[in-house]
């Protein structure tokens, strides 16, 4: 290598170690403010009897989730399917081979009525990702299975609405950052029952 190009190579690596550190030091810092303070200094300013810190908190936690969603979601609708439509398809891939469960299985882990399911299922079963056949076991009931490609899709979408939250976490916390606010949303979560 000549001196020209191992003093360019050596700049940019420099360079590289510079912006990975800035990205690092932009990680490692909260920002001073966001639109959830100026919301609690406004009701500080109207009722400073209030303590604001859980609706700061919840605040910060609906528009995580919103925007989270959102983003997710859009991940989901290159694979043809919206967010309800991906929920009934990835409950049927976590139920494990042979990926069929029964309309109510569906409804109570979804929390949806029997009604709301059906129009998911119609659309699912007309896009050939899943079947619905009668149940051997109940002459009245029915099992609802995932077909190969619904599996192939849900593999997918899950896969890139995954590498999308990994994108959004990471680029804010660090790993222990990240099990941290686990530990505490998991605290908070059983608190509500």
């Amino acid at each position: 290598m000549n001196p020209t190009s191992a003093a360019e190579a050596a700049a940019a690596d420099g360079d590289r170690d510079r912006d990975q550190g800035r990205e690092h030091r932009d990680r490692d810092r909260a920002p001073d403010r966001d639109p959830v303070d100026a919301i609690t200094d406004q009701w500080a300013a109207v009722r400073p009897d209030l303590d604001t810190v859980p609706m700061a908190a919840y605040g910060r936690i609906y528009r995580i989730s919103r925007a989270m969603g959102d983003r997710t979601e859009q991940e989901y609708r290159r694979y043809g399917v919206g967010r309800g439509e991906f929920d009934v398809l990835a409950t049927l891939r976590r139920a494990g081979e042979p990926y069929t469960l029964s309309p109510r299985e569906l409804s109570a882990t979804l929390m949806l009525t029997t009604g709301g399911m059906t129009g998911r299922l119609d659309r699912l079963e007309k896009a050939g990702l899943l079947t619905r056949n009668p149940d051997p076991h109940d002459r009245r009931g029915l099992r609802i299975t995932l077909t190969a490609q619904g599996l192939d899709l849900v593999d997918q979408a899950v896969t890139a609405g995954l590498r999308a939250q990994t994108a959004a976490l990471t680029s804010a916390l660090t790993g222990a950052e990240a099990e941290r606010l686990n530990e505490l949303l998991r605290k908070l979560l059983a608190a509500h029952g």
